[in-house]
C-alpha cells in the first residue's frame, strides 16, 4: 500500500504525539438547556480536545463529519505553496488518527474536501484506517450556476471522503423513498395488491432454460426473447407468474411479456447514491442565506447548508447516535444533530465558538425555525454544556498534577490499560473488568483515608476491599489484578501468588502519546 511521506513527516507526528493531556472545563455562563443532554460544545485546538476525549469517548462516537481547510491561499496567514502543503499534512495526519480511535466500530467518518488536497487525504486515510474500510467518494454538486469569473473551468462540486472503522460492521441506512420514485408505479389493470411497475423478463446472460415460446393471451406467439437474450426465468416458473397475474402483457394482451412489480413490495427505501445533488441537499448560497438569517452577517467563506448534513446523518445515524465534528466552523454540524435528535461533541478553535456557535445552538434550543426545522419537525429543546481545555494532567516532567482529581486520573488510567473509555464509579478503587484483567487505582483519598498515602498504599487492607468490590462486581471472578498507588507493602512474592500487578503513581502512570 502506498505511504504519503513528506519531508518532515517523522518530526510532525512526534511533535504531535507529544501534545499535553488536557482536563476539559465547563464554563456554565456559556452552557444552555438541559445540561443532561449528553451534547458538548467545546472551545480550543481541535487535537488536544480529541485527545482528552480519547479516556470517555473512545470507540463510542457513531458519525464523525469534518470539514477542514481545503488548503486553498485563504487557509493560512502566510501563503507558500511548498510549506502551506507541508502544514495541511502535519495538520491532518494526527487528528484523523485520534479520530479513528474516538469511531465506534460500526462507524464513519466522513470528510469534506476539494482537488487542491483530495487526493493527499486519500492516501492519509488509506493508511490511517485502513484501504479496506473506504466506502465510496460522494460527489455533492454545490453550485447552481456556473462561476464565470472562473480562470478555466467552474468547480461546481467538492468531494466527502466516507471511511468505517470497519467496513464490515458499517451499515448505511436506507433512504426514504421519494414522491417522484413512488409515481413510476401505477395500476392500470386495478390489481389488487396495489400500484406497480413492469420489469424486463429478458437478460442477455446465459441461462439454460431461459430459451423458449410462448404464446400471449391474444394468440400472438412470441418465440422468444429479442435475439442474443434469454428469459430471466424457466418456462415453468413463467406459467406459475402469468397464473398469479404477474405478468403484463400489454393493454391488448399481444405486447413481449414483462414481469409486474409491486410497490408494496419492494424496499422501502432507496441505497445512498453517491451523485448529490444541490436540489436535495443544498447548495452553498443557501449555507450563505442561513448563516445570514441567524447572524444577519457574511462571517463564514464556505457555510455548509443543513440540508446536506442532514442527508449524511440519515445515512450514517440512527435517534441519540454520538455525532463528532472537529472543525465546527459556523455550528452546522451540530444545529442539525440537534435538531435530529443525535448527540453532538462539536470542537472549534475560534472566538466564534463563543460569538456564533454557541449562540446559534440556543437558538436551536430555543426552537429556531431556518435550515431542516420544517422538515423535521422542530420545536425547541435540548441543551448543550460549553467547555474550554483546561489545566495539563501532567506536568512538563510527566508526572500527576497535584490538583487532578480521582475520576480524572481512574479514565485516562482504565483507557490505557484497556484502550477503552471509562465508566465505572467515583466512589470505589475498583475501576472495572476488561479482558479477563481487574483494574484498580488508588488515589486521592478513594478508601476515605485523607492523611497523606492514607487508602493510596496497597495493604492487605486495601487489597481486601478491592477483592471485595471485585466479587460484588463478578463473584465468578478469578483472574489478574492490576493496582496502581503510591507505594505497595506486600512483598513480590505475595504479588506473585495474588498475580497482581503493582504500577507505582506518578512514575508508571504516563501521558498517552
Amino acid at each position: 500500500m502506498p505511504i504519503l511521506n513528506w519531508l518532515t513527516r517523522d518530526e510532525d507526528i512526534r511533535t504531535a504525539q507529544h501534545v499535553p493531556y488536557r482536563l476539559l472545563e465547563e464554563v456554565p455562563d456559556l452552557s444552555a438547556g438541559d445540561g443532561g443532554a449528553g451534547n458538548m460544545l467545546i472551545q480550543g485546538d481541535n487535537l488536544e480536545a480529541l485527545k482528552a476525549l480519547l479516556p470517555f469517548y473512545a470507540g463510542r462516537v457513531k458519525c464523525i463529519y469534518v470539514d477542514p481547510p481545503y488548503n486553498t491561499r485563504s487557509a493560512f496567514e502566510h501563503y507558500d505553496d511548498n510549506l502551506e502543503h507541508t502544514q495541511w499534512l502535519a495538520m491532518m495526519w494526527p487528528r484523523l488518527e485520534l479520530l479513528r480511535d474516538l469511531l465506534a466500530e460500526d462507524g464513519s467518518i466522513w470528510v469534506s474536501i476539494d482537488d487542491n488536497e483530495g487526493h493527499y487525504l486519500k492516501v492519509i486515510m488509506d493508511e490511517v484506517f485502513g484501504r479496506s474500510n473506504f466506502i465510496d467518494t460522494v460527489i455533492w454538486r454545490k453550485n447552481y450556476s456556473p462561476k464565470s469569473s472562473a480562470r478555466h473551468f467552474s468547480s461546481d462540486h467538492d468531494y466527502i471522503l466516507v471511511y468505517a472503522r470497519n467496513s464490515e460492521a458499517f451499515k448505511p441506512n436506507l433512504m426514504p423513498r421519494t414522491e417522484k420514485q413512488d409515481k413510476a408505479y401505477k395500476n392500470p389493470d386495478n390489481d389488487p395488491r396495489g400500484p406497480w411497475k413492469t420489469s424486463d423478463l429478458s437478460a442477455r446472460n446465459f441461462y439454460s432454460l431461459g430459451k423458449y415460446a410462448i404464446t400471449s393471451p391474444s394468440g400472438r406467439e412470441i418465440k422468444g426473447p429479442p435475439g442474443g437474450n434469454y428469459w430471466r426465468v424457466s418456462e415453468e416458473n413463467f406459467w406459475q407468474l402469468d397464473a398469479d397475474n404477474r405478468i403484463w402483457w400489454g393493454k391488448n394482451g399481444d405486447a413481449i411479456p414483462q414481469i409486474k412489480r409491486f410497490l408494496s413490495e419492494v424496499k422501502q427505501g432507496v441505497t445512498p447514491q453517491t451523485i448529490w445533488s444541490y436540489e436535495e441537499v443544498g447548495h452553498t448560497q443557501e449555507a450563505k442565506k442561513e448563516i445570514l438569517k441567524l447572524f444577519e452577517e457574511d462571517v463564514f467563506l464556505t457555510p455548509k447548508p443543513e440540508r446536506l448534513m442532514q442527508r449524511v446523518m440519515q445515512v450514517a445515524t440512527n435517534s441519540k447516535d454520538l455525532v463528532l465534528d472537529s472543525f465546527l466552523g459556523s455550528g452546522t454540524t451540530a444545529a442539525v444533530a440537534h435538531k435530529m435528535g443525535r448527540r453532538y461533541i462539536a470542537i472549534e478553535l475560534g472566538e466564534h465558538a463563543v460569538t456564533h456557535c454557541a449562540p446559534r445552538l440556543q437558538k436551536v434550543i430555543e426552537g429556531e425555525p431556518g435550515g431542516i426545522s420544517e422538515a423535521v419537525g422542530w420545536q425547541g429543546g435540548g441543551g448543550f454544556r460549553f467547555y474550554r481545555l483546561g489545566p495539563p494532567v501532567f506536568d512538563e516532567e510527566g508526572h500527576i498534577r497535584q490538583d487532578i482529581r480521582f475520576p480524572v486520573l481512574a479514565a485516562h488510567v482504565w483507557f490505557s490499560e484497556t484502550d477503552r473509555p471509562w465508566d465505572g464509579s467515583a466512589d470505589s478503587p475498583l475501576l472495572g473488568i476488561h479482558d479477563g484483567r481487574a483494574q484498580a487505582l488508588l488515589y486521592n483519598g478513594i478508601l476515605g483515608d485523607k492523611r497523606p498515602g492514607g487508602g493510596n498504599v496497597l495493604t492487605r487492607a486495601t487489597l481486601a476491599l478491592i477483592r471485595e468490590d471485585i466479587a460484588k462486581l463478578a463473584p465468578d471472578f478469578d483472574g489478574p489484578l492490576t493496582v496502581y498507588g503510591e507505594q505497595s507493602r506486600l512483598t513480590p512474592a505475595t504479588l506473585d501468588r495474588e498475580r497482581i500487578t503493582f504500577k507505582q503513581t506518578p512514575y508508571d502512570v504516563k501521558a498517552r502519546a
